[in-house]
């Protein structure tokens, strides 16, 4: 019989820590724990203006600083047509920095009264090709870096302008192109250039937002924007994940935004940034565990006004700051390992976009790279990985060391070595993209496909039912060479963009997420993930090495749900289990052939556990 352990639920009740009195305010204790992880926040123009010339907002702020336990604040010096006067930035600067919070300037680049050219477009943001843009920019630019020694260029350094003037200048380049090539330059010339002759010691940040299958098409290079700027910072506001308002952008895609640019970035990068809009209760805190899963050492809330207005979730971030600090430090040493999902720098989706967030849903632990990864047992190439000149050599190199391959059919269909990949994948020449919905066989559930393809009923092998037709989902297909699987999924192209007027965020829900557990198993098998079990919408995190025993598993669910994650049984090392944030043993069992022990687990609604090996 399993033995099952319930993971409670957390108190939510203040801390006091050993050693410190009552009336240490959280903000004490967060200072001493700033090296594991750092809570900050960004202020926006209207309320830096307010916290210059309103004494009652100062003291609401001091109270929400000290409870929400703040050791760090952005001070926003423009948006949407305000210029704070510098000489307000430097009382408020002045007077945060006397209560030892340190100070960062910012930027929101988005137009607003006379201030710069609004873009022709769907969205409110700028013109950059006009000069006036240019000008009233880098004025603002020069006066902040006169106030600031670290400056943020906050989401909004992109464009949608389809203007006559941004036309001309586009020329025969693709809109995309000409985008990412016009604001590398404004980064320097407009940006870091002038910024830094005012101030030659000014760290220059940018802040990507979190939309990072589009970010191609706007402006926003992942290649040249962190080669020039000092640090990067990344936004993970995933939000409520079955709402239309922001999207229907799954947690996961806060991992996959954050850890996919920290590989490109290095060294430069820096915190994580989330948000309040549309969070309903829990929606705040998860974005905060799943910025630290992806190795973030700051957690910026956008924004301060809805700080100091309160959130649900906000006692929950200060009841289990110590936690999400533990954590914080633990993945820095350990980061989370998984599956790699091949995309190359500015690489377009086809019909994949935000296919990693739903497959992490899933319980798949995978973690995107933006270069091809050579000495693993498993890859994940979708239609992203065409962009790489050299994929088809790759490919061929790691299947000879006998590695697997999860290809998906719009890589087959994108890229320029299609007819070879076709053909290592053991299917016909024609595959074209015709997306169709099927439902899944034996069930309920209804899956978006990228193309007809005939499915077969076999080992490992997912088929749905359209019509009298079977059609495949999933395609192993065993070799000499290693295994190579088909995925015929399909998420989202610009099409479905279109039907609904989206521009940046999932424009509707997946039915994939429904799939049952027999096929969630079979698609976890093809991954070569065997040793967790779960149902779907629950995120699996293995941290550190391959063969480490840790893990951290959260349930996205409404309901609790029960897991079964199972671990090598190991000669020289304790084969007890902890639930590390609580301390908590947890009972085993022996599994498979008594070389293995498993973890039978409960987890609540909207919660997660951290499991470790007993040292």
């Amino acid at each position: 019989m399993k033995h099952i352990v319930f993971i409670s639920t957390i108190a939510l009740t203040a801390i006091t820590w050993p050693g410190h009195s009552a009336a240490q305010t959280q903000q004490d204790k967060a200072a001493t724990r700033v090296n594991d992880l750092r809570l900050a926040s960004y202020v926006t123009s209207r309320t830096v203006e307010r916290l210059a010339t309103d004494p009652a907002v100062r003291t609401k702020a001091r109270q929400t600083i000290r409870r929400m336990g703040i050791t760090k604040l952005y001070l926003e010096v423009y948006r949407s047509g305000h210029v704070v006067a510098s000489e307000h930035l430097i009382f408020a600067r002045d007077w945060l920095k006397d209560m030892n919070i340190e100070v960062v300037g910012g930027i929101a680049t988005v137009p607003g009264g006379d201030f710069g050219v609004r873009q022709k477009g769907p969205l409110g943001w700028f013109n950059w090709q006009n000069e006036k843009t240019q000008r009233d920019l880098e004025k603002v630019i020069r006066m902040a870096a006169g106030v600031f020694d670290t400056f943020i260029v906050d989401d909004f350094l992109c464009t949608g302008d389809i203007s006559d003037e941004s036309k001309a200048a586009k020329g025969e380049r693709s809109w995309g192109r000409y985008r990412r090539e016009l604001l590398t330059e404004l980064a320097q010339s407009v940006f870091i250039e002038p910024a830094k002759q005012v101030n030659p010691d000014i760290t220059m940040i940018v802040k990507y937002p979190q939309w990072y299958d589009r970010f191609h098409l706007f402006g926003y290079d992942t290649k040249t924007l962190p080669e020039l700027f000092d640090m990067v910072w990344v936004g993970t506001e995933t939000r409520g994940r079955n709402t239309q308002r922001f999207g229907f952008v799954q947690p996961y895609e806060g991992f996959v935004n954050y850890r996919w640019l920290a590989g490109i970035a290095g060294d430069k990068i820096g915190g994580a940034w989330f948000d309040h809009g549309d969070c309903a209760e829990h929606d705040f805190l998860d974005q905060a565990y799943t910025s630290v899963l992806a190795g973030a050492s700051e957690l910026i809330f956008f924004n301060f006004s809805n700080v100091m207005a309160g959130h649900p979730d906000h006692e929950k971030v200060v009841a289990q700051f110590d936690r999400l600090a533990d954590l914080a430090a633990f993945v820095r040493e350990h980061p989370v390992t998984g599956i790699p999902a091949y995309k190359p720098p500015n690489s377009d989706p086809a019909g994949d976009m935000y296919i990693m967030d739903f497959l992490g849903m899933l319980g798949i632990p995978l973690v995107p790279v933006h270069k091809f990864p050579t000495d693993v047992p498993v890859i994940f190439l979708p239609a992203q990985a065409a962009a790489d000149p050299d994929l088809l050599d790759h490919v061929k190199k790691v299947r000879a060391k006998g590695a697997d391959i999860i290809l998906t059919t719009n890589l087959l269909i994108t890229s320029p070595d299609s007819t070879e990949l076709t053909r290592m994948a053991g299917l016909g020449p024609d595959i074209q993209s015709k997306p169709i919905r099927a439902q899944l066989t034996n069930t309920n559930v209804t899956v978006d496909l990228e193309s007809p393809i005939e499915g077969k009923a076999g080992p490992g092998n997912i088929v749905c039912n359209s019509g009298d037709k079977q059609l495949a989902l999933l395609t192993v297909s065993e070799t000499q060479l290693g295994r190579i699987d088909l995925l015929n999924t399909h998420t989202y192209s610009q099409a479905d963009f279109d039907a609904v007027g989206e521009v940046l965020l999932c424009p509707r829900p997946l039915g994939l997420l429904e799939i049952n557990r027999p096929a969630l198993t079979a698609l976890r098998k093809a991954f070569g993930v065997t040793a967790f079990d779960s149902p779907s919408c629950v995120t699996y995190h293995p941290l550190g090495p391959v063969d480490s025993s840790s893990c951290v598993i959260q349930n996205f669910n409404n309901n609790a749900v029960d897991v079964t994650v199972t671990f090598n049984i190991e000669k020289n090392k304790s084969n007890k289990f902890m639930e590390a944030f609580s301390k908590n043993p947890i009972p085993t069992r022996t599994a498979g052939s008594r070389n293995q022990i498993a973890l039978d687990l409960s987890i609540p609604a909207r919660s997660r556990i951290w499991v470790r090996r007993v040292d």
